[in-house]
């Protein structure tokens, strides 16, 4: 049962392969982290701030205001 495991991990990658396909050298962990964590947060995080920063000035609150009856 493990061989047959074994044998089917070990060939899973060349399953879906196209033909002619060659693949290069896979990520190492700090760049996985990198590019499908790290800069898709920073990505946000800038462009959150930029949003705040250009938009944040326009909002005026008004005491008397009711969220009710009044849509910004």
């Amino acid at each position: 049962m493990m061989k047959q495991l074994t044998d089917i991990a070990l060939a899973a990658p060349r399953i879906n392969q196209e033909p002619g396909a060659m693949p290069g050298e896979g990520l190492t962990a700090l760049q996985t982290f990198s590019y499908f964590v790290a800069a898709p947060i920073t990505l946000f995080a800038v462009i959150s701030v930029l949003v705040w920063a250009l938009d944040g000035g326009r909002k005026k609150h008004r005491a008397s205001a009711s969220v009710i009856t009044h849509i910004e």
